[in-house]
């Protein structure tokens, strides 16, 4: 009965528009609560050894298999990919099947509804992906992951998806020169002796597998500050000691205090910037966040890098504390990321810096559609088939939420934002569940907004004409759609009209629906000039004769 209302939650949390393509093997019948990780590196070699220990609830008795994603060694991999060499279950072996990229494990019982056990995977390979192991600019050895989309199998067996989020820890056995970083708090740093290190990273969070971090390196690492008991770092490498740290200074505890009073409170036990070879930009890994390693320079007014500092500890509440239920709903993790950071930039910088990146990211939109005009931020899209964010993603996702801002009003969208972070943090979402709180907050039926925006690959192109009827005292200004296909859109639009007389302006708002809308408007004198969106509320193109 219990898992048929979960099927009956997950079908209302599926958009009222698409069916759900994400086709993940899900397995809703057990809950992965935490994982331990137990790996050795060496200098000697890039084969990893390791152990995982895996704590799984069981929600039904109606199963006594787990599947799990692990890449196998292959000789199309050039013989790399993991080998599985034992699993383990209460303390005796059980049968598995490790091929196909999967591992799937046949316990000697099914275990009892909310019964709890312990799996253990012993394993060991060359990484294919995932954890990347090899240089740093300076010619260093370094070992670093990059799980994102899925890429987490390749290096730990796991539910490599996003909804499925646990605990987790890292216990890592290293040659002593390194340090290591993982998500969480530092549990244990030991010298075993023969050259190596004993390194225990622990996070009580629950996040998404794509989330784990692992960094070891030479590295040299600075306790900047705290906010609210917990610690800001930085990570860099020795050779960028005082560059790093100049740079990574700023504006963490900043960001840290804007977004934990306008959306809700961090969920993370410390933050770490960490200077990495591992990704180009940044990546959002929970409580210890990557940056590409050239992104240090040291140089005064590093706006770069700033701007993705901002992006990254924002997807620590979007993305990381709430996450998409599945690849479709990818824009609430990127799309509210770099919304976020605009909102950030506004309040820290000024208006006009929010409005210069508005316009940055509806170039950058425009300039994708001549490309792709197929598009639509929420689609059928799977990490396993195909790529699941891209410009639009990103941008348009981040111009949806400036329209929403703007429509239901700023505190409303403050408050239906505050209401989704505490309703679903540490949790998963979807779109749906996004758009219920916001109607909620607003008092406002908002499907035909999401839809629109969401769900159509449209983009909206209007071309306007005025005059003025002197006889009739009035503007009479024509409004055309000139987007290609048959689409329409509904949009409230904003224009601004210049008296020359009283060397002022005057702003009217209508509701715009068809092809092509004629509007008188009354007006005692010929304008000097119209503008259509003077405040750049609208994504269009927007061209006035």
């Amino acid at each position: 009965m219990k898992n048929k209302q979960y099927l009956i939650a997950l079908c209302l949390c599926i958009s009222h528009f698409i069916a759900l393509a994400d086709d993940y093997p899900r397995n809703f019948n057990i809950d992965i609560l935490h994982y331990k990780f137990e790996i050795t590196l060496s200098d000697h070699t890039d084969e990893l050894i390791g152990k995982a220990t895996i704590t799984i609830k069981y929600k039904t008795s109606d199963t006594k298999k787990i599947r799990l994603d692990l890449m196998n060694k292959t000789a199309q991999r050039l013989s790399k990919g993991m080998v599985v060499d034992a699993v383990i279950c209460n303390n005796e072996q059980v049968n598995f099947t490790h091929i196909n990229d999967a591992l799937e494990i046949n316990l000697s019982a099914k275990p009892k509804k909310n019964e709890v056990i312990y799996v253990v995977v012993q394993y060991r390979g060359l990484p294919a992906g995932g954890l990347k192991i090899g240089k740093t600019k300076y010619g260093d050895r370094s070992f670093f992951n990059e799980n994102w989309p899925n890429n987490t199998r390749h290096w730990l067996p796991t539910i490599d998806h996003p909804y499925d989020k646990a605990t987790s820890e890292f216990i890592v056995i290293a040659p002593a020169k390194y340090k290591v970083i993982s998500n969480g708090l530092l549990q244990e740093e030991s010298n075993l002796g023969k050259g190596l290190k004993l390194t225990h990273w622990k996070q009580s969070v629950p996040v998404s597998t794509w989330l784990f971090v692992l960094g070891v390196a030479e590295f040299a690492v600075q306790y900047v500050d705290e906010f609210k008991g917990k610690s800001i770092q930085t990570w860099v490498y020795p050779q960028d000691r005082e560059i790093g740290f100049i740079d990574f200074a700023q504006p963490t505890k900043q960001v840290l205090e804007f977004y934990s009073g306008y959306v809700g409170p961090y969920a993370y036990e410390k933050l770490a910037n960490i200077q990495s070879p591992s990704v180009s930009g940044g990546m959002e890994t929970s409580s210890a966040i990557f940056y590409g390693e050239n992104l240090v320079t040291g140089k005064p007014n590093n706006i770069r890098l700033r701007n993705v500092v901002i992006h990254e500890i924002a997807h620590q509440w979007f993305g990381n504390a709430i996450t998409e239920s599945t690849w479709d709903d990818a824009w609430l993790s990127e799309g509210f990321a770099t919304y976020f950071t605009l909102l950030f930039q506004e309040y820290a910088y000024g208006h006009e810096e929010y409005i210069a990146g508005l316009k940055n990211a509806k170039t950058a939109i425009y300039n994708f559609a001549k490309k792709d005009s197929t598009f639509s931020i929420i689609d059928n899209r799977s990490a396993e088939t195909t790529t699941v964010t891209n410009t639009l993603t990103y941008q348009k996702g981040a111009w949806i939420l400036h329209m929403l801002r703007e429509r239901i009003g700023h505190e409303n969208f403050k408050k239906g934002i505050q209401a989704y972070y505490k309703k679903y943090f540490n949790a998963n979402a979807c779109t749906n569940d996004f758009i219920i709180q916001m109607e909620k907050a607003s008092n406002q039926d908002l499907k035909l907004f999401f839809n629109q925006w969401l769900y159509k690959p449209d983009h909206l192109k209007i071309k306007a004409h005025w005059d003025y009827d002197t006889e009739n005292k009035q503007i009479n200004l024509l409004i055309e759609q000139e987007q290609s296909g048959d689409f329409l859109f509904d949009f409230p639009i904003e224009i601004e009209v210049f008296n020359p007389q009283k060397n002022a302006s005057e702003v009217f708002k209508f509701t715009i629906n068809k092809k092509t809308t004629l509007i008188p408007i009354p007006y005692t004198e010929k304008p000097s000039n119209i503008q259509l969106d003077p405040r750049n509320v609208l994504l269009a193109t927007i061209e006035v004769q």
